[in-house]
């Protein structure tokens, strides 16, 4: 290890003495056997991302280059971009980035890149969300999604401000910020911090080259959705910027919603990231632990969060394609109550998000 590396946390999880991981595991394999053993996307995947694709770029097509005119169908088409942008990060990247999408690497490693026509960058996902956000679900010191900044308190384990009083009323405004934040500073901040901690030497990543990608990504992106549209649209400048914030901002909250739910919740799991810290439970308990399902009955809210509402058939299983969640959600449960392991899969979506709203206000005040 270098002398400028941090030396992160070391966190060992419990060995499985219940049985609970092999028989899951050997169930959900023969569930895949049954049925032909495609664990990745099929028609109807292909068919969503063509879909999400199409709802992100037409209305690009149609209001930059003055088709659409200045008034309200301007404001729509970046509107419609904002959900375009969190439907194809929810469910055409997220599942390449985790290897889901095609049996076939340079497959997933193609789609893996529409994070860039987003805003965002694939190498730096896969570290926050696959290896720290996956690996260490809740778990505060290396979790990075329980680790919003001072402004947000997501964990009994962080600092409690005056300020956390509030959040369960402005929480929402920042989830609106998630993919403006994405796009101007994270990934560079995360870049230099993934360097230091040596995140990105284990990664296999070169800091030049990555920072060379992702100032031409940022460049082309800003240029498709902003400079062109300034060009061509007939609109001012100030309208194309609002335009564009309106889209990251409808991205931002749309993602917020569904992601933040799946962990933050008053009866989930919370662990402190100590050196040679060791969880009392094996990795799949673990996950179930510290997540949620919601709104599973809905074959629209499944259809548009790429499955994550399904969160829990996802942290178990990330390298399976979201289409498949809801076929092996009822083996999950089963196996899961057999072991007598709580499977949280009973709210609605908006019973999720005030149970989750309810937790953002009791960390604030607790």
């Amino acid at each position: 290890m270098s002398k400028t590396e941090l030396q992160l946390p070391t966190v060992r999880f419990a060995r499985d003495t219940t049985g609970f991981s092999k028989e899951l595991r050997k169930r959900i394999d023969a569930y895949f056997e049954e049925n032909g053993g495609n664990r990745h996307a099929n028609a109807f995947m292909v068919f969503k991302t063509v879909f999400y694709a199409t709802l992100m770029f037409l209305p690009w097509g149609l209001m930059a280059f003055g088709i659409l005119g200045t008034g309200w169908m301007f404001w729509s088409a970046y509107l419609l971009m904002g959900v375009g942008m969190a439907g194809i990060g929810m469910n055409v990247m997220h599942d390449a980035n985790h290897k889901a999408y095609s049996s076939k690497s340079w497959v997933n490693n193609v789609i893996s890149r529409s994070i860039e026509f987003i805003g965002g960058n694939a190498e730096m996902w896969r570290i926050q969300h696959n290896v720290l956000h996956h690996s260490f679900t809740n778990i505060d010191g290396l979790d990075d999604d329980i680790n919003p900044g001072a402004v947000l308190r997501f964990s009994p384990l962080k600092p409690r401000y005056k300020i956390h009083r509030y959040q369960h009323f402005y929480a929402w405004f920042f989830y609106g910020l998630m993919t403006l934040v994405w796009a101007i500073h994270k990934d560079f901040l995360q870049l230099f911090s993934y360097k230091k901690q040596g995140l990105l030497k284990r990664s296999g990543g070169k800091f030049g080259r990555l920072m060379v990608l992702m100032i031409l990504t940022k460049v082309a992106f800003y240029g498709y959705t902003m400079a062109l549209p300034i060009m061509y649209s007939g609109a001012g400048v100030g309208q194309v910027i609002g335009g564009w914030l309106l889209m990251h901002f409808v991205a931002g909250v749309l993602l917020g919603i569904i992601f933040q739910p799946a962990h933050v919740m008053e009866d989930h799991d919370y662990f402190p990231a100590e050196k040679g810290a060791m969880i009392n439970t094996d990795v799949l308990t673990h996950q179930i632990n510290t997540t949620s399902n919601f709104g599973v009955k809905s074959r629209l809210l499944t259809f548009f969060s790429g499955g994550l509402n399904h969160q829990i058939e996802h942290h178990l299983f990330p390298q399976v394609c979201h289409i498949h969640y809801p076929k092996i959600a009822p083996i999950v449960k089963q196996t899961a109550k057999e072991f007598g392991i709580k499977y949280r899969d009973h709210v609605t979506f908006g019973r999720a998000l005030y149970l989750h709203g309810s937790m953002l206000k009791h960390l604030g005040r607790a």
